[in-house]
């Protein structure tokens, strides 16, 4: 059905002015002043975007759906993960495909792509993980790039399991070079975590308080520095995950000025959560431990501060969804078995709104650029991440002046509990739309199942 959005502001990465908005065919075909409904074709929809703002759809650039992990499977489906992104004004999503050390690529990439095809109701692609490195990974990695996915994904932690050793870093590096792809990486260095984990474990120290220092901020900006030497070595475009402090992006930027091509994220819970929260009495504390842990809160005025100079890239969530009650509490005897995730696809745009324009930390344009344009442009989803004619109709109608609180009892997360419990929102997604079909309306999801598509992707346009 064509669509007709009227008295929006309209906000980009960029630019910041007032018009209408008509879509048909899945793509956006007219911007005007004003688009006179008359001239527009018979069985039009209005929708009315008077005092909100119109926003490109949002991309989250770093999820988990299906994942094995520590003897479990993460909690959402792409039924319940891409409602709730949905739900929270986002329209693309992009997951990490993690196949075990004895895996086949290819066999792996089609598996993941079987849990979201004819099932998302949001669009999708992946980030292909890498986890070893042979001959007939290598030819398997080649055939899955073919088929459109052109970013991996590195770990440089997990030892013994999703990690990699340097002669696999290395070479995963150089095939990514060849052909122009994208490496995201996860920096830590596995053999510190591996041996302090040892020690505090030996001491006694088994409580998710002690999660954060057996992964400090310096193991993270040493995974950085060594990712960088890599990049550096090889001429690979690199992308760092989950950047979580002062250190990690200070070791990227020595990188940078040496010429290496590096794209930095950060997550939400990074941004709006401390360490204070993983050292709750009890195991309240085992709901907020991931990996790069949640850091000291003096982190955060410098991740929001490199968020505004635009030195930070992205706002993605790293969502991993566990749940409390019979997953997380895996780990009671010992840290390192609790499952690592903190759930947040449904409310990184209202929290990056609420914690950042709200705030007056970020402006509207370095909320669009780091939630939605400068991941599409990172990963080449064409299409995606703007707001012009020929673009994708992925459009969000968001209400600044809507004021509610998260609860795990109104979430769209699959999750018993979320780490926002009873926190208040400055502003929601009011309309969602996919490529021109509105999918959530006033809070409801209104949208059909199976309605989100694998997304064609080109190279990096940055």
């Amino acid at each position: 059905m064509p669509l007709l959005i009227k008295n929006g502001r309209i906000i980009t990465s960029t630019d910041d002015y007032s018009a209408d908005i008509f879509a048909a065919d899945q793509t956006i075909s007219r911007i005007e002043k004003v688009i006179d409904l008359n001239a527009c074709p018979t069985g039009t929809e209005i929708i009315d975007a008077a005092g909100k703002y119109v926003f490109p759809g949002f991309i989250d650039p770093h999820v988990h759906v299906y994942l094995p992990f520590m003897g479990t499977y993460a909690k959402d489906t792409w039924e319940t993960a891409s409602r709730a992104a949905i739900m929270g004004g986002t329209t693309t999503l992009i997951e990490m495909i993690c196949p075990g050390k004895t895996d086949e690529p290819l066999a792996a990439y089609e598996l993941w792509l079987s849990k979201a095809k004819g099932i998302s109701a949001c669009d999708f692609t992946y980030h292909m993980g890498v986890t070893r490195w042979d001959e007939l990974a290598e030819r398997q990695l080649r055939e899955v790039v073919k088929r459109g996915i052109r970013s991996f994904k590195v770990f440089l932690a997990y030892k013994g399991a999703l990690g990699v050793d340097d002669r696999e870093l290395y070479h995963a590096l150089k095939l990514a070079r060849e052909l122009g792809v994208v490496v995201t990486a996860h920096c830590e260095n596995e053999t510190l975590v591996d041996e302090r984990q040892k020690e505090l474990l030996a001491a006694g120290k088994t409580g998710p308080e002690w999660h954060e220092p057996s992964r400090p901020v310096e193991v993270e900006a040493e995974g950085v520095q060594h990712l960088m030497t890599f990049a550096q070595m090889t001429g690979a475009e690199v992308y760092i995950v989950h950047t979580s402090c002062e250190e990690a992006i200070r070791a990227a930027q020595s990188g940078i000025a040496r010429g290496v091509r590096c794209h930095i994220e950060t997550v939400i819970p990074y941004l709006t959560l401390d360490n204070t929260y993983a050292q709750k009495p009890g195991f309240e504390g085992a709901k907020y431990v991931m990996s790069p842990p949640i850091r000291e809160k003096k982190h955060q005025s410098f991740l929001w501060d490199s968020l505004r100079a635009r030195t930070v890239s992205t706002v993605a969530t790293d969502h991993a969804p566990f749940d409390f009650e019979t997953q997380k509490t895996m780990g009671r005897d010992a840290f390192t078995k609790i499952p690592n995730g903190i759930p947040s696809v449904g409310n990184r745009v209202d929290l990056l709104y609420t914690h950042g324009v709200a705030t007056g930390r970020i402006d509207l344009h370095t909320f669009v650029d780091a939630a939605s344009t400068r991941a599409a442009r990172i990963f080449g989803l064409r299409g995606k991440g703007t707001i012009a004619i020929g673009a994708d109709a992925d459009l969000v109608v968001y209400d600044p002046a809507y004021r509610g609180r998260i609860s795990s009892k109104t979430h769209h997360m699959a999750t018993d509990y979320n780490a926002y419990e009873g926190w208040e929102l400055k502003g929601r997604s009011e309309v969602v739309m996919i490529r021109g079909s509105v999918m959530a309306r006033g809070g409801k999801f209104v949208g059909k199942m199976g309605h989100g598509r694998l997304v064609e992707r080109g190279g990096s346009y940055e």
